[in-house]
């Protein structure tokens, strides 16, 4: 029996996971890890706690399931992106690594859009700017802490330099450097049109491999601190959104995947990259060679019921009980409206003043409206997302639903009827590790190819259609849905000030 190693690297823990080649996953260990605020808006980590809570995870899913290294054929990575750990010329880490939920850099995302043609960086990177990029904290660093700009040789992100760790081999992977705002997407190569109108130098960015590509091998120091044999292969691996869409089978054309957690992701595989200049949606490199992917965020998906059940008093009681509920109120939950715009927007308005919402409350709504229509307004978040990537040129007519909010079968037949798609559930929800054990059966050669392995392990058990009966009245609802932001967008700016 052999096995593949997948490795996440998350923002709040790592997540090894040992997947056997016959298409099972054998067990998974996770391991936690600090995070750091020291100033309001900031978003740290070591990237030595990284790299220990790896060699720790990786040590506990071994012991676990009681498997060799001599069995483990491929290792693969998934990682949290855009999240920087800059380096010197010895790859020593030069300061904490600032995270993708990090929003410090407004001044610089202002200062790109203003010194970089905005069609240039439209057909380069195919993504807005936004505080959680990669290239504005580079821009950060220069600009408020230049004596460790100036020690900076290298700049990689966070799985990437943990893959550096295990085999001694520096590089970025494409669905990684796709998050940067630094390469260009259609081509895989660094942006030097960008770079150059910046004054940065591509010389601390190193060599690009593709996804499943093997770059590099476990070194002696680590088959010691590890278990693992020396040599075995370790390919590119992926970003986390990327992984997640390959361990959830989203890796033709026509698929696509909803993740509703904290908050709500809505991503498709496109075989083109399209542009979208209107909304906030983001375009990356796949870890299919030469493919791509769409993906719209709502930043308060899971997050609103979490927030709404705690200011019922309600935390004690199970899910399934509030939205029992909500499943006793009509659709529409009787002309109320929630705007899930508890933490700001990022799809479609890329909004941080934006704010939540209950419009059209009367004394006569009560506990189970009032909660219905926190399911609806997520729901009508997540037709947002739909709406761009249909206008891109997506013509699929299911999505794959996964995290926690997808557990409870009300919110996905809201969402089904809301969006008019299928939802698909599957056989397996494990995340981005997952999604990086595939890649590394590719890279390792037990798959011939990301498609052939996704098939092999993943399938469709069940399938939520719309309700006919809600979904005439949810179209209706949603364009009363899309006019609430437009009219009150002045009046979420003003009270920011209060705020």
């Amino acid at each position: 029996m052999g096995y593949l190693l997948g490795i996440d690297i998350g923002t709040s823990a790592v997540k090894a996971l040992l997947l056997r080649t016959s298409g099972n996953v054998a067990g998974s260990f996770t391991t936690e890890y600090p995070l750091f605020s020291p100033r309001p808006g900031w978003s740290e980590q070591n990237p030595e706690d990284m790299w220990e809570a790896t060699i720790t995870a990786i040590k506990g899913v071994m012991s676990k399931c009681n498997v060799s290294g001599e069995t483990v054929l491929g290792i693969g990575l998934s990682g949290q992106m855009h999240s920087s750990v800059f380096l010197d010329v010895e790859h020593e880490v030069i300061r904490p690594a600032i995270l993708w939920n990090d929003v410090r850099t407004s001044a610089e995302c202002r200062y790109i859009e203003e010194t970089v043609d905005r069609k240039v960086l439209l057909e380069e990177v195919c993504n807005p700017v936004l505080e959680g990029f990669t290239l504005p904290k580079l821009l950060w660093l220069r600009n408020h802490e230049p004596e460790n700009f100036a020690k900076v040789r290298h700049l990689v992100l966070p799985k990437d330099y943990v893959r550096y760790r295990l085999t001694g081999n520096l590089h970025m992977e494409v669905s990684d450097a796709a998050g940067m705002l630094m390469m260009n997407v259609r081509n895989q190569i660094w942006s030097e049109p960008i770079l150059g109108a910046l004054d940065l130098s591509s010389d601390i960015l190193p060599p690009i491999v593709e996804s499943g590509e093997i770059a590099g091998t476990i070194s002696a120091e680590v088959a010691n601190l590890t278990g693992l044999k020396e040599g075995t292969p370790v390919v590119g691996g992926g970003a986390d959104n990327a992984c997640g869409a390959v361990g959830s089978g989203v890796v033709t054309p026509g698929r696509g995947m909803m993740s509703l957690g904290t908050s709500g992701v809505l991503l498709a595989h496109l075989a083109e990259p399209r542009l979208i200049t209107h909304g906030t949606v983001h375009m990356f490199n796949s870890c299919i060679p030469g493919q791509f992917y769409m993906m719209g965020v709502m930043l308060s998906a899971g997050l609103s019921l979490n927030w709404f059940r705690k200011q019922l008093g309600l935390e004690s009681e199970p899910y399934d009980a509030l939205t029992k509920k909500a499943a006793d109120a009509p659709p529409g939950s009787r002309g109320l409206v929630f705007l899930p715009y508890l933490t700001g927007e990022r799809t479609p308005h890329g909004d941080a003043n934006a704010r939540g919402s209950f419009v059209g409350l009367s004394a006569t709504h009560g506990e189970g409206e009032l909660t219905r229509a926190v399911l609806e307004g997520v729901a009508f978040g997540l037709c947002d997302s739909v709406e761009l990537l249909r206008s891109a040129g997506w013509e699929g007519t299911a999505i794959r639903a996964l995290g926690g909010g997808a557990k409870s079968p009300l919110w996905k037949e809201i969402i089904a009827s809301a969006t008019g798609l299928a939802l698909e559930e599957i056989n397996v929800d494990e995340g981005p590790a997952l999604g990086a054990a595939i890649l590394a059966g590719v890279g390792a050669g037990v798959y011939a190819s990301v498609l052939e392995a996704s098939d092999l392990i993943i399938s469709v058990e069940r399938v939520v259609e719309p309700n006919s009966a809600w979904r005439e009245t949810y179209v209706e609802l949603y364009e009363v849905y899309k006019g609430l932001y437009p009219a009150l967008r002045e009046s979420f700016d003003r009270l920011a000030a209060f705020a």
